[in-house]
């Protein structure tokens, strides 16, 4: 957790959700550790990278107040489409239709944290079309990378309408400098275009 201004009361997860490996499906994560790196949060906002943990995140679900979850989907429109789905849309949206390749691990998720009394007050998934969700080791489409700062945008609106500020940094935080992101996983050292990552692909 990361200090700011801007409290409402009530623990708030901003959780980006995805799969670091497989191309657009990294969406997620990285339009989390875009807002961590650029942003301060209060001391009850977590920014979280929720990887495809699936159900290992329902305690943090049933902690949280106000939910919102950034991830890669597939609503059949244009790569790098954006959108805002909000409260009781979020599940009946995530079961219309396949979101991505781990998407019903979160909709059980959020089912399980609605059965033990945990089910956020407020809840928002940021979504961005995916074009790729197949390439292995590969990098964000340009489309997908393209709209990081939108969604990084959307988020810091969404989050004021809940009464949290989001203060942005002077600078943003460097890879290892209390990242959301370690080991050569953060944005930067993964995609690496000459032939050597540091995440080793």
């Amino acid at each position: 957790m990361i200090e700011g201004a801007g409290d409402p009361g009530g623990r708030t997860l901003v959780l980006g959700i995805g799969n670091l490996l497989w191309a657009d499906e990294a969406f997620g994560v990285r339009a989390a550790e875009a807002l961590y790196r650029r942003h301060a949060l209060p001391e009850t906002v977590e920014v979280m990278d929720g990887g495809t943990q699936g159900l290992y995140l329902v305690q943090h679900v049933q902690a949280a107040d106000n939910l919102l979850v950034f991830d890669a989907v597939d609503y059949g429109r244009t790569p790098g489409d954006l959108m805002v789905v909000r409260g009781d849309e979020v599940p009946r949206f995530t079961g219309a239709k396949k979101m991505s390749l781990h998407q019903t691990g979160f909709q059980e998720v959020l089912s399980a944290a609605d059965l033990l009394g945990g089910y956020p007050t407020r809840l928002t998934l940021i979504g961005v079309q995916a074009g790729d969700l197949e390439t292995w080791g590969g990098p964000l489409t340009p489309e997908v990378a393209a709209c990081l700062d939108e969604a990084v945008a959307l988020a810091v609106a969404e989050l004021a309408a809940w009464g949290i500020t989001a203060t942005p940094r002077p600078v943003p935080l460097e890879a290892g400098e209390d990242g959301l992101l370690r080991h050569g996983l953060d944005r930067a050292a993964y995609e690496r275009t000459d032939g050597c990552s540091a995440a080793g692909f």
